[in-house]
């Protein structure tokens, strides 16, 4: 299968939103709190394509997967309760989903692989991200690629597994 992975356009936001959409309602039904609160939202998407974070997974023209990919900007990172392994620059994911119609194929981790390609193009060689502690699907992936457990940070006042990949 021949795959794309670029920048999202202000006019694929109702995709990716359709997207965001299914993986809440997926959460919900895992019994997971992730993703329960309002947010991801439609305001969160277009902040993300508008500063350029959003990205898509593209499969014959067809948008299937979404994640944010930000270079050094995840504030609530600093103030891990455990240690990460590196301090240098970092590339931060968040918000990965994949469309209802395309689960089980690996696509997560999929996008992953291109995010660990794009921050090798920018000369970064970490990745961090971070994921609730009931997302035994998303751990599955992170320790899959080879992500390695760093402690816990917190967003919105909950706390969420923290998890860093490094290479050179």
């Amino acid at each position: 299968m021949a795959f794309e992975f670029r920048k999202a356009l202000v006019t694929e936001q109702s995709r990716i939103w359709e997207i965001l959409e299914q993986a809440i309602i997926r959460r919900k039904e895992d019994g997971s709190k992730q993703w329960q609160d309002g947010y991801p939202n439609p305001d969160v998407v277009r902040k993300d394509i508008e500063t350029g974070v959003g990205f898509v997974l593209i499969e014959d023209s067809t948008i299937i997967g979404y994640a944010a990919v930000l270079i050094n900007d995840e504030p609530s990172y600093a103030d891990i309760e455990g240690e990460w392994l590196s301090n240098e620059d970092f590339v931060v994911v968040h918000r990965v989903a994949v469309a209802q119609n395309h689960l089980g194929k690996g696509l997560s981790g999929k996008i992953l692989e291109y995010i660990e390609e794009y921050a090798a193009s920018e000369n970064i060689y970490s990745v961090k991200v971070d994921t609730n502690f009931d997302n035994i699907a998303m751990m599955k992936i992170l320790e899959k690629r080879g992500y390695i457990y760093c402690g816990e940070v917190y967003f919105r006042g909950s706390p969420r597994r923290a998890y860093e990949k490094m290479w050179s």
